[in-house]
């Protein structure tokens, strides 16, 4: 794929549902009439798909599996059982072509403008290499290996040789506190830690010595220690031996190393749940089903081989920090032989001056032609009044991604049209939803279905997903909780230190036993298209009727004179409810009796006067997680009188200064029944 300048472009790939199709109906003998057609066959005959999914994913393993799918109803279900594969080994199956085709596995920059590209080769080298090391430093099949690292290349490599040896990866960002990152990894008592002393982020320069230094000193388990010298750490780092030393190695043995094959099930990493409430969960995904639910996944992103004619130079990006599950479905991009570009850094540069032009610059260098973020990412363009066409260079991009939270359908907009003037009036956005728990997608994108603005195109492959009502009843056009009815692989195996399964079944499997609980309120559309209305657990319920707070958001945060804004609906002690909504005013504006009549109005007309606010708030931010959710329910939970202990956990929110304040009013409100909590709108800080 190719532009020239900013208006001719030449037509994109073959989707590749539709080579999935055309397979299926010449090897398969199985045709559909429609995308629905083929979503029913593939959760009604598990078997069938799961097994097409394998086979047209050219997944190997050197025993035969005796089954697709057995052990009954979720969470028991085991898939090919008597299989092993390699999530390692499958990505460097496409080495030799992609080498000889001249595309690279990865394209890397951070925000100071350094670059780097690794080959296909010097991927599989490093990888190689640090796997020798750390087998030479004890560490074996099943132990875990933790890492503090941003987005760089040298976690992609420390991934693939952990999967390589059969260790167990995890994860934290050098964003987080060590009290954060200890939550977490001394649940697992990982024996090797790899860390970086220093980032560089919005402008500043960080040192995480003392940090990595605490954070090796706590854990008690660490038999190997390798740091990166970023040259921001400022202090030295004892017992730490270089990490460049350890992926430095090209002799035989590097050449002759391969990675070993593991129990389909075999562990092979560790995500955390975002940890706003007592200590994160520590979920467990396994190689196969990671593999497996990557391949169906990778037809809803629309992804193939960088160096097959079909998709020649593609060059995938998701920005994301390594705390979020968005850097491993970035990285899974190497399976289908896909470029990844990585970017590490801040997407606006400082805080103080922002520019949210950076990212996109960045796109244009590399010459990403798929470009995927958060969706606050896009409604900051938005609301900054980006100019697209005028950075240059963007002509080549073909698909846009979005998840986080739901993409308010004129921020959609918007972005269709900057791409229109630019000759790209077919851009394709490519809105998903899952999560951290399945490490996969549950309502995602296709190419060949309508453009819905606000929406999810449709539900995944494989994933029997319903929205339920109250009697679990399956509803259409209506909210519901979502559910998924049938086993999906990429579920997680247990969560780590849950030696009788409870908790891992209370989290998902406690309200209807067998059925995967998601948390989400979903709407189905009669057109197969999805809305997600927020978190069922922060749903706000005025006189019977509930709305999902993303819908809230949507007719509130389009308006130019807000910036950001948070809902929760707090119980008062004589039994009735307050609706709050914080609000953060746009550079220029301020919080008075104008701004609470347009955000009622806002609300009145695409909502529900039911909705409308009970009492605005100037905030000076809006909490919200690494991931970039708003913290809802925790700030609704102190407001409820909630210990802060059990409810807020600074290291693990990535707008740690705002918390304060909300603590300090949610003390007011408790002491005073919001008798005292100062002025509605126009209320001063």
């Amino acid at each position: 794929m190719s532009d020239a300048g900013n208006s001719v472009i030449v037509s994109g790939p073959v989707p590749q549902v539709r080579l999935f199709t055309e397979w299926l109906r010449t090897d398969r003998g199985v045709d559909f009439t429609d995308y629905e057609d083929l979503r029913r066959w593939s959760v009604t005959d598990l078997d069938g798909f799961w097994r097409a999914v394998w086979d047209y994913g050219r997944i190997e393993s050197p025993t035969p599996f005796s089954a697709v799918l057995s052990g009954g109803d979720m969470p028991e279900a085991r898939w090919f059982e008597g299989a092993e594969v390699n999530y390692a080994r499958h990505i460097f199956s496409h080495a030799a072509a992609a080498d000889a085709a001249g595309q690279p596995a990865i394209v890397a920059e951070n925000e100071r403008g350094e670059s780097i590209e690794l080959s296909w080769a010097e991927l599989r080298r490093q990888a190689a290499s640090l796997a020798i090391e750390l087998r030479r430093g004890g560490i074996t099949r099943g132990d875990r290996v933790a890492a503090y690292l941003p987005n760089i290349p040298a976690a992609v490599v420390g991934l693939l040789a952990c999967a390589s040896l059969g260790a167990i990866w995890t994860l934290c960002s050098p964003e987080m506190g060590s009290n954060a990152v200890l939550d977490r990894l001394r649940q697992i008592r990982p024996k090797a830690l790899i860390a970086v002393d220093g980032v560089c982020y919005a402008g500043k320069a960080i040192d995480r010595s003392a940090a990595i230094s605490e954070i090796r000193d706590r854990l008690s388990d660490i038999d190997l220690f390798l740091v990166i010298a970023s040259g921001f750490g400022k202090g030295d780092v004892p017992g730490a031996s270089p990490f460049e030393e350890a992926v430095a190695r090209d002799d035989a043995a590097v050449a002759a190393f391969e990675p070993e094959w593991l129990p389909f099930d075999h562990p092979l990493w560790i995500l955390y749940s975002s940890g706003t409430t007592g200590l994160p969960k520590p979920i467990v995904h396994g190689h196969g089903g990671v593999l497996l639910a990557t391949c169906a996944g990778q037809l809803h992103f629309d992804l193939g081989p960088s160096y097959a004619p079909n998709n020649f130079g593609d060059r995938f990006h998701w920005y994301s920090a390594t705390g979020w599950v968005m850097w491993n479905i970035q990285v899974g991009g190497l399976l289908s032989g896909t470029t990844i570009c990585l970017f590490d850094g801040s997407p606006s540069g400082p805080r103080t001056d922002p520019d949210w032009s950076r990212l996109w610059d960045f796109a244009a260098r590399t010459r990403t032609t798929w470009f995927g973020a958060g969706a606050a990412f896009f409604a900051s363009c938005q609301k900054a009044g980006l100019d697209l066409p005028r950075i240059g260079g963007l002509a080549h991009i073909r698909a846009l991604g979005s998840t986080g939270s739901p993409l308010p359908p004129d921020v959609q907009r918007w972005g269709t049209a900057q791409f229109a003037t630019m000759g790209r009036p077919d851009i394709w956005w490519c809105n998903v939803s899952g999560g951290t728990e399945i490490a996969a997608a549950f309502m995602a994108g296709n190419p060949e279905l309508p453009d819905t603005p606000g929406r999810l195109q449709c539900r995944h492959l494989g994933a029997a997903i319903e929205a339920w009502d109250e009697r679990g009843e399956p509803v259409i056009g209506e909210v519901g909780e979502l559910v998924c009815t049938r086993p999906f692989p990429s579920m997680p195996l247990y969560f780590w230190g849950d030696e009788d399964g409870s908790r891992y079944r209370d989290a998902y499997f406690a309200e209807w036993p067998g059925i995967w609980r998601h948390g989400d309120w979903l709407t189905i559309g009669a057109d197969g298209g999805c809305t997600i209305s927020g978190r069922s657990d922060a749903t706000i319920n005025r006189h019977g009727l509930r709305m999902g707070t993303a819908e809230i958001y949507s007719a509130v945060e389009r308006l130019a004179a807000i910036a950001d804004t948070m809902i929760i609906d707090v119980e008062r002690a004589h039994g009735d409810s307050q609706l709050i909504m914080f609000v953060v005013p746009a550079e220029g504006h301020r919080l008075d009796a104008a701004m609470e009549a347009e955000v009622a109005g806002a609300i009145r007309a695409s909502l529900s006067p039911r909705f409308v606010p009970d009492r605005l708030i100037a905030a000076p931010g809006i909490p919200r997680t690494l991931s970039g959710k708003k913290q809802e329910l925790p700030i609704k939970r102190l407001f409820a009188g909630w210990p802060v202990a059990k409810v807020i956990n600074p290291d693990a929110t990535a707008t740690p200064e705002v918390l304060p304040w909300y603590i300090d009013r949610a003390r007011i409100w408790q002491d005073d029944d919001a008798a005292t909590m100062g002025p509605g709108a126009g209320g001063a800080l």
